[in-house]
């Protein structure tokens, strides 16, 4: 890798580097698929030693306090982790969603435009399934009918 460059984060999960594409090379072929294929598994792979993990955890600290300040503090922990939980079993079915579509070569592309998503786009946000101006509009419009 060249110096002065980070792997991105779901990079460094994954353990590769950010992919090198080579000159006339054709856009979401086998090889980049099974790049991202990797990323999301490696990535989906520790989402769910994480929910392993606490599991294991709140049974072990699980713990009857008598006093209510402790019992309300472990309440609020257990409430947080749990969110945090339900947040991520989320994005693992959206990284099996994801998944799937390289499966069945119908990743890469933007789901509303139908226009190449991008190799780095992808490398920074796996799972994205519109590109950039297709996101930014939706978000456009969803700051307006909120606001």
């Amino acid at each position: 890798m060249p110096e002065g460059t980070k792997k991105l984060g779901v990079l460094a999960i994954a353990g590769v580097d950010p992919y090198q594409e080579s000159a006339g090379e054709e856009y979401m072929n086998s090889k980049q698929r099974g790049h991202f294929k990797r990323i999301l598994e490696a990535w989906r792979n520790q989402l769910r030693e994480e929910v392993d993990r606490t599991l294991t955890h709140m049974q072990d600290e699980a713990a009857n306090f008598p006093d209510p300040v402790d019992r309300a503090a472990q309440e609020e922990e257990f409430s947080l982790e749990l969110r945090a939980r339900d947040r991520e079993r989320k994005l693992i079915k959206k990284i099996e969603k994801t998944l799937q579509k390289i499966e069945e070569d119908d990743f890469g592309f933007c789901d509303s435009c139908g226009v190449e998503i991008g190799i780095r786009r992808l490398e920074a946000r796996p799972t994205a399934d519109q590109c950039i101006d297709c996101k930014t509009l939706a978000e456009i419009k969803e700051k307006q009918m909120a606001g």
